[in-house]
């Protein structure tokens, strides 16, 4: 395979969050599935002999989203659910490949996935690894870890676990199959018709066993979350994520910061009526999800003030289209204008996820060594999150997966 050099771009990547300038008139060199060089054209000229030109027409080139909260899987109540639920195994194995073929072409190039049924994820990433698939990296979690009767019980996306040895050896299970980190449910949710946000779902003993058992094989824990008191307590032992947490309180917060517990306020799954009806979700589950909607907002800038780490999620589909664009980008215009701002949106859905997972030799910037896992859009990220709604031109691992330039086409 020759090189490849994209030119005529400005390249600006989560590392603007912490004071790096973007790069005006610049190039990226190509080889293989790594970036080789990057930065001012002249420079990346010189070392560019016989590469293949791209030129990206004035384009800014950012790195691929990366999104924290993925279910390829996803059943909530109602009928779109039901249908997803009687799939038979291989109708579930081409859905989710269809869903990750689509993830990649909307900008996502990698997801952390937080509960898929029967361990088709682990299937679906051999695939996608192998080029019989298309689709993004995949960092998952296999099955969520849940109490008999907790949240999410009712799919195989979820593991029921009682007691600390039945909680420990369902993270060894999920560790067995291929998990890169584990998810347990600690509080109720949205999407259970006969449980409260409030209610706690694990014993100090149980997620103990959870946390304990998972740091020592060097993986780190994320948990389903709603309540104050059951994240404070979650933090104090350990837990490495939060998701949702949709009942912060400024000193809740103040400990997270303070221990390194990221939030991923997935801030949609509060504001979607529109994606509720598209799949039939029945009344109390709309009523209960938009009515913790601005509880939610005020959780979220609890943890801004903070200075809590806070990373992109939909937990929607990350290709759903919804008011305009993906879900992914809708998430992150969210976040933005939530107080986080356009740069530091950039890193929240870039080099921040990689920093959590571990993966940040690998993607979440421009630079030498990292996968080319880029996209290209038409308006500046860093003036508005919004820019991300104009993306036009998707790379992954050096192979250009969608290309809306003139004469570009769909590969």
């Amino acid at each position: 395979m020759s090189d490849v050099v994209i030119v005529n771009c400005t390249v600006a990547d989560g590392r603007v969050a912490d004071g790096a300038e973007p790069v005006a008139d610049a190039a990226v060199l190509v080889r293989g599935e790594r970036i080789l060089l990057a930065g001012p054209r002249e420079e990346v000229l010189r070392q560019a002999d016989g590469a293949t030109e791209l030129d990206m027409e004035g384009a800014y080139l950012t790195p691929g989203l990366v999104n924290m909260h993925t279910h390829l899987s996803l059943s909530l109540p109602g009928q779109g659910g039901e249908n997803v639920k009687g799939f038979t195994p291989h109708e579930l194995a081409l859905y989710m490949a269809d869903g990750a073929r689509r993830t990649l072409h909307c900008g996502v190039t990698a997801v952390r996935c937080v509960a898929e049924k029967d361990h088709a994820d682990f299937a679906l990433r051999r695939a996608i690894e192998a080029g019989r698939a298309s689709g993004p990296r995949i960092f998952t979690a296999g099955q969520a870890l849940v109490c008999t009767g907790g949240h999410g019980h009712e799919s195989s996306d979820t593991l029921e676990c009682d007691g600390a040895d039945a909680f420990r050896r369902g993270v060894r299970t999920q560790i067995r199959a291929g998990a890169d980190l584990v998810k347990v449910m600690i509080s109720g949710g949205i999407a259970g018709e006969h449980e409260r946000i409030e209610t706690p779902q694990l014993f100090t003993e149980e997620m103990i066993a959870v946390l304990n058992t998972a740091h020592a094989w060097g993986r780190k824990v994320t948990a389903h979350a709603g309540p104050a008191a059951v994240i404070a307590e979650a933090v104090e032992l350990g837990l490495d994520c939060v998701e949702h947490g949709y009942q912060l309180t400024p000193e809740v917060a103040a400990k997270m910061a303070e221990r390194g517990t990221a939030l991923v306020p997935t801030l949609l799954v509060t504001r979607c009526k529109e994606f509720f009806d598209e799949l039939g979700v029945p009344e109390w589950m709309q009523c209960r999800s938009l009515g913790a909607g601005p509880r939610h907002l005020e959780s979220y800038a609890m943890a801004l003030a903070a200075g809590v780490e806070v990373l992109l999620g939909s937990d929607m589909p990350p290709f759903w289209r919804f008011e305009g664009t993906s879900a992914t980008v809708r998430e992150l215009e969210y976040m933005s204008q939530g107080g986080l701002g356009p740069a530091r949106a950039l890193y929240a859905g870039t080099l921040g996820p990689a920093r959590w997972l571990g993966a940040e030799r690998d993607i979440g910037t421009v630079e030498a060594g990292r996968y080319a896992d880029l996209v290209a859009m038409d308006a500046d990220p860093l003036a508005a999150t919004s820019a991300f709604r104009t993306i036009r031109w998707v790379m992954k691992g050096g192979r250009v997966v969608r290309d809306d330039r003139a004469g570009g086409g769909r590969p």
